[in-house]
């Protein structure tokens, strides 16, 4: 079940779920639209390691917009400020953003109750495709839990992307033990 727009408002005022800005605008009958922040990211090095703290170079996207390539990753992230304490939220492209060849994540769309953050996007495209910022990038849907949570997602020790800021946020597999 997927909670519709009367409940996500009503979630948002009991405080269970928080998001920053909001826009009345980008309430859908299901979702909430999320829209690209100002900035994004590549990888320094070209080949990645697991097992190894991958460093990010990030810059902004400039008003005039910015010209995705195909076969690079880019790491973005959302304008929205977003908390979830009682529902797990799931971002999803959005179909005029999938219709321009853009994926906005490779496997990372499930959130979990507890998240506190901006949303790190993991970016691609098809074709060459100019982006901007504040863009609609994505939507966000949210599914009730059933049963208790034991532990919040904020409230692990081992929460890697907890408190995720404005920025995008690099992979931190690394921290796992393997």
């Amino acid at each position: 079940m997927i909670l519709s727009d009367t409940r996500i408002l009503e979630e948002m005022e009991m405080g269970t779920i928080k998001i920053v800005p909001y826009e009345r605008e980008s309430l859908g009958s299901n979702s909430y639209d999320v829209h690209l922040g100002a900035t994004l990211a590549i990888y320094e090095d070209e080949i990645l390691d697991a097992k190894k703290h991958n460093t990010i170079k990030c810059f902004e996207i400039p008003e005039e917009g910015f010209v995705l390539q195909p076969h690079t990753f880019y790491l973005g992230v959302t304008l929205e400020y977003t908390e979830t304490h009682a529902h797990v939220p799931f971002l999803e492209g959005k179909s005029s953003t999938g219709r321009l060849g853009i994926d906005i994540h490779a496997t990372a769309g499930k959130g979990d109750v507890g998240f506190c953050g901006n949303w790190t996007l993991e970016i691609s495209c098809k074709q060459p495709v100019r982006i901007y910022p504040k863009m609609p990038i994505g939507q966000l849907i949210y599914f009730p839990v059933d049963g208790e949570i034991e532990v919040k997602y904020n409230q692990k020790k081992n929460a890697k992307y907890s408190g995720q800021p404005n920025r995008p946020i690099e992979s931190m597999m690394w921290k796992n033990k393997f």
